[in-house]
Order: structure tokens, then sequence, then C-alpha cells
């Protein structure tokens, strides 16, 4: 048996708004388990705020970059850290970022990017040691994504922007096909804010996680368990709340935030019509939300904020 320290509960309580003694049982339950323990809360109908158990945060940015050439076009992202906001203010730090952004579109990976030459001769990894150095504080180069299309947009959005192309929130959406790119940039855009607000965990069913899908599943049938449903019954009722969960976060199923009666799905096929593209797709995105899985700190709930930026 796990020891439950007073450290434990304290942390399930500030991740799931449930009382102490209910969170000191869900650890013992559950061996000390953390995300277990958050699990059986949500099972027992107890957790009244269970996202907070994914409201994570760190300090620093996260920068986005695009350039079209004549292969298509490409979109990175990067996350930057640092120990405090201030520090993401400073001129020196945000110019770090913006550079990394853009060697990002040459590297496919982060192994590659920390090795990549600056203008100055010094590779990325030097550059974060000597700004370590010289702003007095610990920094890591954590995140980069890329995308690219040989034909079409990536679009970029960045939610609380301290500056142009940095924030809190970086996302790349990848629009591939034919059609006005002014046009398929705008709906890009609206695609990428969206993804801030919702945050989808695949682009399309066939792409979700299987363990994201059973763990869900798991979660269901234990709450309908303790909600006292018919036993023969709650296989099929639980098949319902997947399919809902499913439309939740797979991004081509989710209602769009601008037009709730619109799933994204709908909105590229509407827009497709419209430009007289029959080969227009969604092909990719990229959600980077600075300090995802480092800490947790309270703070905004920056989805909700986009969703209502969105519909305002």
């Amino acid at each position: 048996m796990a020891e439950i320290t007073a450290a434990l509960v304290k942390e399930l309580r500030e991740k799931t708004g449930v009382g102490m003694m209910d969170c000191k049982k869900a650890l013992a339950e559950n061996n000390g388990d953390l995300q277990a323990s958050i699990d059986w809360l949500r099972a027992k109908g107890l957790s009244k705020a269970a996202k907070k158990a994914d409201r994570v945060a760190a300090e620093g940015l996260v920068a986005v970059a695009t350039r079209q050439d004549g292969k298509g076009e490409i979109g990175a992202a990067i996350e930057f850290n640092a120990e405090t906001d201030f520090v993401a203010r400073n001129e020196l730090f945000q110019n770090a970022a913006r550079q990394f952004a853009q060697l990002g579109l040459e590297h496919h990976h982060l192994e590659g990017l920390h090795g990549a030459e600056l203008e100055n001769g010094k590779t990325v990894q030097d550059e974060v040691t000597n700004l370590i150095a010289t702003v007095g504080e610990n920094m890591q180069l954590r995140r980069a994504a890329r995308l690219s299309v040989s034909e079409g947009v990536v679009a970029s959005y960045v939610h609380n922007a301290v500056a142009p192309s940095l924030g809190r929130i970086g996302v790349l959406v990848a629009l591939e096909g034919e059609g006005d790119q002014t046009q398929l940039r705008e709906l890009g855009r609206k695609i990428a804010m969206h993804v801030a607000a919702t945050a989808p965990l695949s682009l399309n069913t066939d792409d979700l996680d299987p363990a994201a899908i059973e763990r869900e599943r798991a979660v269901l049938i234990e709450k309908a368990k303790e909600e006292g449903r018919p036993e023969n019954m709650i296989e099929k009722i639980v098949d319902g709340q997947i399919a809902k969960f499913q439309k939740d976060v797979v991004l081509s199923k989710q209602p769009f935030v601008m037009n709730p009666d619109q799933t994204i799905e709908q909105l590229v096929a509407d827009t497709a019509k419209s430009l007289g593209s029959a080969n227009l797709k969604l092909a990719g995105f990229v959600r980077m939300a600075l300090g995802e899985g480092v800490e947790k700190v309270d703070g905004p709930d920056f989805a909700a904020e986009v969703a209502s930026m969105t519909k305002g």
C-alpha cells in the first residue's frame, strides 16, 4: 500500500474540487495513483471539476511560424519554457522563441532543432544555455511540431498573444487542396481558433487513441454501476456515451464554435463547394498550450476564453 501523504491528498483535491475525506478514500482505493483516483472520483460522480486535471501550466511562450515556398506551405510551433512570466516578457526571450519557431520549419524533430544553427553560428542549445546565463533563470526548448502541404495552406492562430506569433496557445491547421488562398487561409484561421477553444484529441475518429476510448469506457461503466443502471443495459448505455465522447473530442465531428449547427467536417465540405474545390480536405492540426504536462498552477481557462471570443 502506497503512503497517502497530505500533499497527495491536497493535489487531488485541487485537481478535482472534491472534499478532503473523499480524496483520501480515492487515493486509498487506488494505491496512491493520482490519475486512477481522478477516474475513480469521476465514476462515483464526486468530481466537481474533472477537467481541472488537464489544466496545467508553466511559464514561457508558444511561438508559431509559417512559410510559403515552391513546394507548398509549412508551419511550425514550438514551446520555450522559463520559470517566470516576467522572463517571457523579456525581449531576448521573445526573439529567441521566434528564431526557434523559424528554424522549426526546417526540422521534423526536436532533437534536430536543438542542434540547428542560428545566424550567429551558435546552435539552438548553445543559445538556450547562453540565455540561462544571461537572464539567470532555467529555460528549456521543450516541444516542437511541424505541418506541411504540397497544395493548400497552413494557417496559424495564437491565443493570449503577447507579441506577433507569440502567446500561451499556438495552433496550426493544414488545409490541403486547391482553392483561393485568401479564403482557404481565413477558413484555416477560423478552424485554428476552434481548435484552441475545444482542444480536440484527434483529427478523425480512426485517429483517436484506443487507450483514450478504453479509459473513458471504464469510467463510464463504473459510473453506470454506481447509478444503479440495469446490468443488461450498461453496455448499450455506455456505447451511446462513447459515441458522444468521440464527437466531443474528434475535430472533424465537433460542432463549429462559430456555428454549432455545423460540424467542422461540414464546414470544410461547404467551403470546398463554394470554392469549386473537389479535393479540399482538412489534413492535420497542432495545438500547443503552454505548460501542458509540466506542472499545475491556478490560472485562466484558456479554452473557455477562446470559445467566448469566437462566439462573440
